[in-house]
């Protein structure tokens, strides 16, 4: 596994980062914009993604940092769900949604695949030095 210097550099972060873009950009016209907790919980959601990758990473430790991943996993989750009722409200076409929960998946898996490898690390982070 090659090293990471700055969380930036993982791909779920930047996968994460383009994702909160497109939900800001949903969540800026319409109905959306006007249903206040729907497009709170939901930008507030998808921000947790990368916001936990980056916590994670700085903690510089194996474990705290697959626990913040394993979060940030369960915020693609939600992120999903609040898409579902985006969708019933009309908020978000079909189109939008089908890649917007792409693009949750393959972060999600993403993830996963980090978490793996991460438990099976020989490199423990900067606190074990």
């Amino acid at each position: 596994m090659a090293t990471i210097k700055r969380f930036t550099e993982i791909v779920a972060w930047q996968k994460g980062r383009e994702l909160v873009n497109k939900i800001y950009q949903l969540t800026r016209s319409g109905a959306f914009s006007k249903d206040y907790g729907l497009k709170d919980q939901i930008q507030r959601a998808a921000v947790s993604i990368c916001s936990n990758i980056a916590e994670g990473f700085e903690r510089s430790g194996n474990k705290e940092f697959s626990h913040f991943l394993w979060i940030a996993k369960g915020s693609t989750g939600e992120v999903s769900s609040q898409l579902y009722h985006a969708k019933d409200n009309g908020y978000v076409n079909e189109d939008d949604f089908n890649a917007l929960q792409e693009q949750l998946q393959l972060i999600s898996v993403m993830l996963y695949n980090l978490i793996a490898a991460i438990r099976t690390s020989p490199i423990k982070g900067q606190r074990y030095k």
